[in-house]
Parts: C-alpha cells; sequence; structure tokens
C-alpha cells in the first residue's frame, strides 16, 4: 500500500513562506505519473480539505482560500510533490498531508505547519 511521507513544516510567523513536500516512495513510478496529486490540510476540531491539485502535466487547481498564494508542483521521476506557501495566515495553522485527489492512498502522518500571529 502507497504511503506518502511529508516533510518540511514548521513554525512560521503570519505573512511568511514555508514549502512542504512529499514523496510516494512505494508507488510504482507510472502508477504515480497517472494521479492527479493534491495536498491538503486539516486544523483541529475540522474536516480535511483539498487546497490544491496537480496532474501528470502540471495543470494545477487551488482551493480560492489559497489562490495566489500557494503554489504546488511535482516531480515525477522521483515521484515528489510540493507545496510552496506564502503570505501565511494564523488560520492555516494545520497539519498538511499529500495523497492522490481523491485520498486513495493511505494516509501518511502529515507534517505541521504552525503560523504564529
Amino acid at each position: 500500500q502507497v504511503q506518502p511521507v511529508e516533510s518540511g513544516g514548521g513554525l512560521v510567523q503570519a505573512g511568511g513562506s514555508l514549502r512542504v513536500s512529499c514523496k510516494a516512495s512505494r508507488a510504482i513510478t507510472s502508477v504515480f505519473n497517472s494521479k492527479i496529486m493534491g495536498w491538503y490540510r486539516q486544523a483541529p476540531g475540522k474536516q480535511r480539505e483539498l487546497v490544491a491539485t496537480i496532474t501528470r502535466l502540471s495543470s494545477t487547481n487551488y482551493a480560492d482560500s489559497v489562490k495566489g498564494r500557494f503554489t504546488i508542483s511535482r516531480d515525477n521521476a522521483n515521484k515528489k510533490v510540493y507545496l510552496q506557501m506564502n503570505s501565511l495566515k494564523p488560520e492555516e495553522t494545520s497539519v498538511y498531508y499529500c495523497n492522490t485527489d481523491s485520498g486513495e492512498w493511505s494516509w501518511g502522518q502529515g507534517t505541521q505547519v504552525t503560523v504564529s500571529s
């Protein structure tokens, strides 16, 4: 079973930037390349939400709340997905996860992003 591993989270001040990464090591490369990948986040007491997706050919979509501030990218050869987050807000403090756009893989532990005010 594929379980992406997320990394790169941390503590940042409001208005700051952070880049998180994930790697789907156990995925067969051709399978990874066929998937629309996404970044999700889950704040305490809230449901997990999808914030960005990217196709094999790097066509992207974003939730309205992050448009213009977040950028998703992928490295197909190395089975990695990235999320560059700029102008972060305290309410975006969450655990960030990556998965397919349908959430079909096992969920990893995520990476904690804390934005201080």
